[in-house]
């Protein structure tokens, strides 16, 4: 496995992470990091985006034969 393919799976978790985040525990996040939600509000369009972006990433990697 190589860099790419290792830095591919850790964004992958953190896309999904931040999915189950917005779509769950947003409320949690608000209450537990007031300071930072202020900042960096929990908005389901972007991680989205992120996700698909993520997963477009992963299908040019998958193509070039460079995953598993």
């Amino acid at each position: 496995m190589n860099v790419k393919a290792i830095i591919f799976y850790i964004l992958l978790i953190d896309a999904i992470s931040a999915n189950m985040m917005v779509r769950f525990g947003s409320q949690w996040y608000v209450h537990n990091f007031r300071t930072l939600s202020r900042w960096f509000p929990p908005a389901g369009g972007w991680v989205l985006y992120y996700l698909a972006l993520i997963l477009w990433v992963g299908s040019l990697l998958y193509r070039a034969g460079m995953l598993f």
